[in-house]
């Protein structure tokens, strides 16, 4: 497979790429990661990944580049990266105990032709005792995480009751999916 542009500064892509040997190096333009607000909530992480997409793929056109956005959505709300240790706190305790839903979006673009999907994972907490939470958001610092923790965190082994769906996923690309689409290109 050649070698493709990964639009992104996460470290769980990063590594998730490297663990499916798909070769990649890094590019980033910063993107606001705004929306409209009329868009539909699974609709969302892929507006936001065509933008950082076409960010980066302007500047280089003969190589394919990939990008991705994850969201957590529950009751309706889209639930992006906590600001403070408040705000995790807040998000974890609002996801204890239910379902949610993890939602990747992807884009893939070389020149002029481009793909996108998303990706869907319900998840679903434990009842999640104050201890845990402030444990885990003092531990981990989970500011750069939709909704708030890793799933191969601490709060992901301990905390999770089931998850329906690609757990890869959930770590913020559904790698499996990407790999079939790459070969596509």
């Amino acid at each position: 497979m050649q070698s493709i542009i990964l639009a992104s500064k996460s470290p769980r892509r990063k590594q998730l790429l490297e663990w499916a040997e798909i070769p990649f190096e890094i590019i980033t333009e910063d993107t606001e990661e705004s929306f409209p607000a009329e868009l539909k909530i699974e609709d969302v992480p892929v507006f936001i990944a065509k933008k950082k997409v076409l960010a980066v793929a302007a500047d280089y056109p003969q190589q394919i580049v990939l990008a991705a956005d994850t969201i957590v959505a529950i009751d309706n709300e889209v639930i992006g990266k906590p600001k403070d240790k408040e705000e995790a706190r807040e998000t974890l305790q609002k996801l204890s105990g239910k379902t949610h839903r993890v939602i990747t979006g992807v884009a893939i673009q070389l020149g002029e032709k481009e793909i996108s999907f998303s990706d869907i994972t319900e998840v679903t907490f434990h009842k999640l005792s104050w201890e845990q939470i402030n444990f885990y958001v003092e531990k981990y610092q989970p500011y750069d995480k939709a909704g708030a923790y890793a799933i191969q965190e601490w709060i992901g082994v301990i905390g999770i009751k089931c998850i329906k769906g690609d757990f890869y996923n959930v770590m913020g690309l559904p790698v499996s999916r990407v790999a079939q689409e790459l070969q596509r290109f």
